[in-house]
């Protein structure tokens, strides 16, 4: 179905078909090619971290992390259950446990209290997810993580020009991703980047990403890695999206506030940013007062032309997780109630009056 105003939808108005076509013209389309370096270090800048690795999606990304770490089929990693169904894939991947923790009520990141409470023996890391775009609390996990001696995972996938205190979401843990898939802040089509400050952890991350490939022997392979390297065409598109990053996350605080302000009065609420964090808003998020309104103001707006999405189920209740019953009130009062709205850059001011316009028709009607 077309719709007039999507959930998302990329800008490529800078230099992407300018890059692309060097490289076309170049022949370096694949795994090799100036512009992957140059993202890569360019990216690294952004963020200010020492080490930046391009992977081919962000859910390879986040295997590529947690292999880096050492997490085998022995330990136990604590994630949020209100997340994307990558973060606890990726978990699985490597044989280890997903531990849910539920969220908090304020910024529906995982309760840190809740943390506490679930770790084990076997707890190898936790990962911290910045869900939409609004940062965990990033003083406790790093506290938890020094106390208990356990390594901490950023899954920064819908954090780009976040902030904690200051300081990029990303740049806390002992290694952390980031997502440019389509739907994105900045977009390299379908790619990842895996993120550290430690030089070891850094050369165990390009190690596994080339397919173990020895550095003293051409052709020899001393472990068994990985083919996930970025390909040099979307790290072309990826470093003219980064040109452009700051006036993208701008504009899209400002859809944000746009919206606050035209859905104040309704049985809704925004996602809101909370003291000492600076939300990105990778999605305009709200929750509806009572659930019974949810799929019903969606199907409403769906025939309005105007595409929505669910906030995430939580991924306990999803089948392959779901074998010990669990309850995580939050997570799931949440994942109930959420819609995610449009918020791409290339929205105008008039255009979310038009949606908060028939949000507002859907409530006054009912």
């Amino acid at each position: 179905m077309s719709y007039k105003y999507p959930v998302y939808q990329p800008s490529l108005n800078g230099n992407e078909k300018k890059y692309v076509l060097d490289c076309l013209d170049s022949t370096w389309i694949s795994s090799k090619g100036k512009y992957i370096t140059e993202f890569e270090n360019k990216f690294a800048e952004y963020i200010n971290i020492e080490h930046a690795l391009g992977a081919s999606n962000g859910t390879v990304a986040l295997h590529l992390a947690l292999l880096t770490l050492g997490i085998t089929s022995e330990d136990e990693v604590i994630v949020p259950t209100l997340t994307y169904i990558a973060s606890v894939n990726a978990i699985a991947y490597t044989g280890a446990t997903p531990v849910f923790v539920d969220s908090l009520q304020d910024t529906w990141q995982m309760d840190y209290n809740d943390v506490r409470k679930k770790i084990t023996p076997k707890t190898k890391a936790i990962m911290a997810v910045h869900l939409y775009g609004h940062p965990c609390d990033m003083d406790e996990l790093v506290a938890i993580c020094k106390e208990y001696n356990i390594f901490l995972i950023e899954d920064a996938a819908e954090a780009f020009g976040t902030y904690y205190k200051g300081k990029h979401a990303g740049t806390f843990g002992d290694i952390s991703i980031f997502s440019f898939f389509g739907n994105k802040t900045i977009t390299t089509g379908e790619g990842g980047i895996v993120v550290m400050n430690d030089e070891t952890l850094y050369k165990r991350a390009l190690h596994l990403r080339g397919q173990g490939l020895a550095q003293y022997r051409e052709y020899w392979h001393d472990i068994i890695g990985y083919n996930y390297r970025m390909t040099n065409i979307c790290a072309a598109i990826g470093l003219a999206q980064l040109e452009q990053a700051d006036r993208f996350i701008e504009r899209k605080r400002e859809i944000a506030e746009k919206y606050k302000a035209e859905l104040s009065g309704l049985p809704v609420v925004v996602h809101q940013e909370q003291q000492d964090c600076t939300h990105s808003y990778w999605m305009v998020s709200i929750l509806v007062d009572n659930l019974k309104d949810r799929d019903p103001l969606r199907e409403a707006l769906k025939n309005n032309g105007i595409e929505t999405r669910p906030v995430f189920y939580p991924v306990h209740t999803m089948p392959m997780y779901s074998r010990y019953y669990q309850k995580h009130a939050v997570a799931e009062n949440i994942g109930w109630r959420g819609i995610n709205l449009p918020s791409y850059p290339g929205l105008s001011g008039t255009d979310v009056e038009s949606i908060c316009t028939e949000i507002r028709k859907y409530f006054e009607s009912r």
